[in-house]
C-alpha cells in the first residue's frame, strides 16, 4: 500500500521543493522516479506492470498536453503527473488531475482576490486568446516580471492533490 500512496507523495514533495527553488522540476529526478515507478510496477504486477505503468503515465499527457502547447502548464507539471499516474494507475490519476485543477483554481481565486486584479487578469486572458486566434502564434501565457504570487507553481496543487489521494479522500 505504501507503494501506491507514500512513494507518490515523496516524489511530488521533492518536485515541489525543486520547483519552488529553481522554477523547474529536474529531468534527472523525473527519470529516476520513472525508473523507480516502472520497476516497482513490474515487481508488483509482473511484466503486465509495464502496460499498467504506461497506461497511467499517458493519461496526463493526453489530458493536459494542450495546456502545455499554449504554455499554460509547464512540462515539469505534466511529467510529474505522468510519473505519479504510472504508479497509481489511469483511473486514480484522473482523480488527482481533477483535484489538482480544483485546488489550483482555489489558489488562483484567492490570489486574484488578494491582489485585487481580477478584471486585469481576465482582460489579459481575453487579449491572449484574441492575439493567439488572430496571429496563430503561441506565446507563453504567463507573464515574466509579475509579482511573485502572480504565476504560482502548479506542482503545489499537484502535491496537495496527491496528499489527498494518499489520505483516502479520493
Amino acid at each position: 500500500m505504501f507503494f501506491y500512496t507514500g512513494i507518490p507523495v515523496m516524489m511530488a514533495a521533492a518536485a515541489v521543493v525543486m520547483d519552488l527553488r529553481t522554477a523547474r522540476v529536474d529531468n534527472g529526478w523525473i527519470l529516476f522516479c520513472m525508473a523507480a515507478g516502472l520497476a516497482m510496477r513490474i515487481l508488483a504486477n509482473g511484466i503486465i506492470g509495464v502496460f499498467w505503468y504506461f497506461t497511467g503515465a499517458l493519461i496526463p499527457v493526453i489530458l493536459l498536453g494542450w495546456l502545455f502547447v499554449f504554455r499554460m502548464l509547464g512540462p515539469g507539471d505534466i511529467k510529474l503527473l505522468s510519473v505519479i499516474g504510472g504508479i497509481i494507475g489511469a483511473g486514480e490519476i484522473v482523480k488527482c488531475i481533477l483535484g489538482a485543477m480544483f485546488i489550483g483554481a482555489a489558489i488562483s481565486a484567492a490570489l486574484l482576490i488578494s491582489n485585487g486584479n481580477i478584471c486585469q487578469r481576465f482582460l489579459y486572458l481575453w487579449s491572449y486568446i484574441c492575439q493567439t486566434a488572430r496571429t496563430g502564434k503561441r506565446k507563453p501565457y504567463y507573464q515574466k516580471g509579475m509579482l511573485p504570487l502572480e504565476n504560482f507553481h502548479f506542482t503545489v496543487p499537484v502535491f496537495l492533490s496527491v496528499l489527498l489521494y494518499a489520505g483516502g479522500v479520493y
